[in-house]
């Protein structure tokens, strides 16, 4: 990732995406991730603290995720929905799945992203599914290679739907019909290779 924060990235593509204007007419999901308690130790006592993941969606390409703390489980899952809807983001869906391969990374985790053929559902582990879930996919491939720690598989997850360009982005680039790319598109989906 280098030092750009994901949150950043996030904002300057909602900002290139006008999504703003669109939340009110969203109706939104949500996926709660996890929900931890820490505890810190004072002279009075131990004090604890929950704080919360949460993924939102529309499954109809909007997808964003937030994080809540609060005294109480209930406030930080509520707080953890108003950092998601803040954090909302479009992503191009080409037949139920990604248009082309791209890795993510946030830290120590690297996420392989790959297309898939119709009809072989969401192949991906923990914190990973629910967001291709939410945003609307049916088949995607995906890979998690390093830290599985949920606030790092989130971030990296959307490090690479941030890369992600959509059908008619390529097309204006490679001056190709985007009738034509989305026929190559459904040739090049695939099945996973490690499913053995």
């Amino acid at each position: 990732m280098g030092g750009v924060s994901i949150e950043k990235l996030i904002d300057e593509k909602r900002k290139e995406q006008n999504i703003a204007e669109l939340e009110d007419q969203l109706q939104l999901e949500e996926r709660l991730i996890y929900a931890k308690r820490t505890t810190r130790v004072t002279k009075g006592g131990k004090r604890f603290s929950f704080s919360a993941l949460v993924i939102v969606g529309d499954r109809r390409g909007f997808v964003g995720f937030g994080l809540g703390k609060a005294r109480e489980v209930p406030i930080a899952i509520a707080k953890a929905i108003e950092d998601g809807k803040k954090h909302i983001i479009r992503v191009p869906i080409v037949d139920g799945t990604v248009p082309h391969d791209v890795i993510g990374h946030y830290g120590p985790t690297m996420v392989k992203v790959l297309p898939a053929r119709r009809g072989t559902g969401i192949v991906a582990g923990g914190a990973a599914k629910p967001i291709f879930e939410l945003a609307g996919y049916t088949d995607v491939l995906t890979k998690i290679l390093g830290s599985t720690n949920p606030n790092n598989v989130v971030r990296a997850v959307f490090d690479a739907l941030l890369k992600l360009r959509s059908l008619e982005e390529v097309a204006a680039i490679r001056g190709i019909d985007p009738d034509e790319l989305r026929k190559r598109y459904r040739l090049y989906a695939r099945v996973a290779p490690w499913a053995g």
